[in-house]
């Protein structure tokens, strides 16, 4: 392997643990990243606007749907997959995000919840990028309470299904061809998923505008008025918010990752900014403090590492719980804001401007902090597991 085979703050060598066709992968996403989307990333972050030109080159790489067997290069880990997530959020969260959407949540659902005909039907073109999807879950008065306060509604009639309602926050939705909406089913008041394509009448996708976190990925306002939708594209595997909370636990680890990710790239970017920036006859990371905050931001990457390495294990033995997942995503999320903060404070003033590769890692670890489950939500579901009582409302 090359020199500049693990990464500064792979500490412990983290990266050994993946096998050599995996390595030689995340030497070509790295090389991939550093070349087409670097450059490029903070121009587009300011812009708040999506690439669409790097669609086909991460296609080409496999990063859309790595874990199914329809569109899968090769056969790979979780650990592979979790540390793709670390790879792409290192140079930019949002990229991490909407590649995340497409291959995690929108080809999870066919994945888990999909029959075999609509795998094959949907996956292939998803993989190669032909077809982008999106995961309409969240709604502007439902986020947390998604398991019991779902407003959209679905109602069957024959073999057409009729759905209205609204959601918010759905990425990818301005340019997705399809949507997986989730929605109450009028008749039986389950959860109940269904592919909705982006044209079909009723439907119409909203730029939310002004976001100061994670600003390249498009997220959407939905509302859907008599969406008409055949029963042939409703998940058949999909019958309950239970069904629908195996993909969630499957993302949660990829949110998990990606933290770590952004937290790296602060870090990476803090060294450089010490090593470089001199102050009173030498440069700052001479200075004891500077060197205590950046142990401390290496401490809290090597912890979460370990955390994460550990949780795709599980899932690798199919053994990884709601709990677990839901661990990793409050922990690691609030120690990666912990580390961007340190970060930002060791580039001083110049840690606020995007020139010094701090400031949208700071301010895209708000966003990764919050969505698919909140630090207090997930704690929630961790104290539940360990004390046996329910302390939701």
């Amino acid at each position: 392997m090359p020199d500049d085979y693990h990464l500064d703050a792979d500490f412990y060598h983290f990266q050994d643990q993946l096998s050599d066709r995996e390595n030689e992968q995340i030497l070509k996403i790295r090389d991939f990243l550093e070349r087409e989307v670097r450059p490029i990333a903070n121009d587009y972050w300011k812009r708040a606007e999506f690439p669409h030109q790097l669609i086909p080159g991460i296609a080409e790489l496999g990063l859309f749907g790595s874990e199914w067997p329809e569109t899968r290069l090769f056969e790979s880990s979780a650990l592979f997959r979790g540390w793709t997530a670390l790879e792409i959020a290192r140079v930019d969260g949002s990229m991490t995000t909407a590649i995340g959407v497409q291959s995690g949540l929108a080809m999870g659902a066919l994945g888990v919840g999909g029959s075999p005909e609509q795998r094959a039907k949907w996956m292939p073109g998803m993989g190669r990028g032909e077809i982008l999807g999106s995961f309409g879950l969240t709604e502007p008065l439902s986020g947390s309470d998604t398991a019991r306060g779902l407003h959209t509604t679905a109602e069957r009639s024959g073999d057409t299904w009729t759905i209205n309602g609204a959601k918010r926050w759905i990425g990818n939705a301005t340019f997705a061809h399809f949507t997986v909406i989730w929605a109450r089913d009028v008749a039986d008041d389950q959860v109940k998923g269904f592919i909705v394509p982006t044209d079909s009448p009723g439907f119409a996708a909203t730029k939310i505008e002004d976001k100061q976190s994670l600003r390249i990925v498009q997220n959407a306002d939905i509302t859907l008025e008599n969406v008409q939708i055949p029963e042939e594209n409703r998940l058949q595997e999909i019958n309950s918010f239970r069904d629908l909370a195996v993909v969630l636990r499957l993302t949660r680890a990829g949110v998990a990752w990606q933290a770590v990710g952004n937290a790296v790239g602060a870090y990476e970017a803090a060294v450089k900014y010490a090593k470089e920036r001199e102050q009173f006859g030498k440069p700052i990371g001479g200075f004891q403090l500077i060197q205590s905050m950046l142990a401390d931001c290496l401490g809290n990457i090597t912890a979460s590492i370990a955390m994460c390495m550990q949780l795709s294990r599980l899932l690798d033995e199919d053994r990884q719980s709601d709990a677990q997942s839901a661990l990793a995503k409050a922990f690691v999320t609030t120690k990666a804001r912990e580390t961007v903060a340190l970060c930002r404070e060791i580039c001083g003033g110049n840690g606020i401007t995007l020139d010094y590769g701090v400031a949208k890692a700071f301010a895209d670890a708000e966003a990764i902090y919050t969505f698919e489950g909140t630090r207090q939500m997930t704690s929630l579901i961790v104290g539940r597991s360990i004390t046996g009582l329910q302390a939701f409302v």
